[in-house]
C-alpha cells in the first residue's frame, strides 16, 4: 500500500510529533509513505531551500502514484487542502484526521465527497485506534490479506 501523507509544513509544526507517530504507525502496518520525510524535524528549513516547482511536481507525482491519501489536518495549511482536493479529484480515498479541539475549514468538514472520511480524534491512543480502523476498513474493501 502506497500511503501520501500530508501535513502542515509551513503552517506550522506544532503537531510534528503526531505527524511522526502518524508516520511510524503506517510504516509499521507495512505501508510505504512516499512522503514520510515531511514528518521530520526540520523540513520546513529544508524544503524551503527547493524550488516550488520541483516542490508542486514532486508532490503531484507522488499523489497520482498513491493508493490513498492521509491528511493531519489540525494545523490549517494550503497545500494539505490542495493535495486533499488534487486526490478526490484522482478518485483517490482520503482519510482526514484531527484532534478534536482543532478548528477545521469547513471545505473540508462540509465536503460529501464519497472518497473523503474524517475522523477526529483526543490523544495519540485514540489517533492510533482511528488510524488502525481505517485501514483495516480499506484493505478489506481493496481485499488484501495481511
Amino acid at each position: 500500500m502506497r500511503v501520501y501523507f500530508a501535513c502542515s509544513i509551513s503552517g506550522g509544526r506544532k503537531d510534528e510529533k503526531t505527524y511522526q507517530h502518524l508516520v511510524k504507525m503506517l510504516q509499521d502496518q507495512g505501508a510505504e509513505v512516499l512522503t514520510a520525510h515531511i514528518a521530520e524535524t526540520g523540513i520546513e528549513v529544508i524544503d524551503g531551500q527547493v524550488d516550488p516547482l520541483e516542490i508542486y511536481q514532486r508532490d503531484v507525482s507522488w499523489i497520482e502514484e498513491s493508493d490513498l491519501l492521509i491528511a493531519e489536518v489540525s494545523t490549517p495549511s494550503h497545500g494539505v487542502g490542495y493535495e486533499i482536493g488534487y486526490a478526490l479529484s484522482l478518485g483517490k480515498p482520503v482519510l482526514c484526521l484531527y484532534d478534536h479541539q482543532a478548528v477545521v475549514s469547513k471545505m473540508i468538514t462540509g465536503n460529501p465527497h464519497t472518497l473523503l472520511t474524517l475522523r477526529a480524534y483526543s490523544g495519540l491512543e485514540d489517533l492510533s485506534k482511528a488510524l488502525e480502523s481505517y485501514l483495516t476498513g480499506f484493505r478489506d474493501d481493496l481485499g488484501v490479506l495481511d
